[in-house]
């Protein structure tokens, strides 16, 4: 019998890419809870991608010294890095139709 995969789903492609895309140009991840709306990337909610990014080692929580106490603070990894250019590299390929797609569905 096969073990069941325990590897979180990308639930929103989309925001996915865009998060990568953020993180690449040096912004940072802030997580204040475990709430759906508990993260913010460049001052918009990460609703459903922060436990995908961190369990693939894309991003590493960081300790920022003026930053506020409770808050967890992230950016990307060196492996996230290479990974984000080669993830948004396939994305700019795909017809605009196809990406439009995919931020419709997920």
């Amino acid at each position: 019998m096969r073990r069941p995969d325990t590897s979180p789903l990308i639930a929103d492609r989309a925001e996915f890419v865009d998060a990568l895309g953020q993180l690449l140009r040096g912004h940072v991840l802030v997580r204040v809870s475990d709430a759906s709306w508990g993260c913010q990337l460049n001052g918009a909610p990460l609703r459903w991608s922060f436990h995908t990014l961190l369990h693939f080692g894309l991003i590493a929580r960081y300790d920022n010294p003026s930053g506020f106490q409770g808050v967890d603070y992230y950016r990307i990894t060196d492996s996230g890095r290479w990974f984000a250019r080669q993830a948004l590299a396939v994305w700019h390929s795909m017809p605009l139709w196809q990406r439009t797609l995919v931020r419709l569905t997920g």
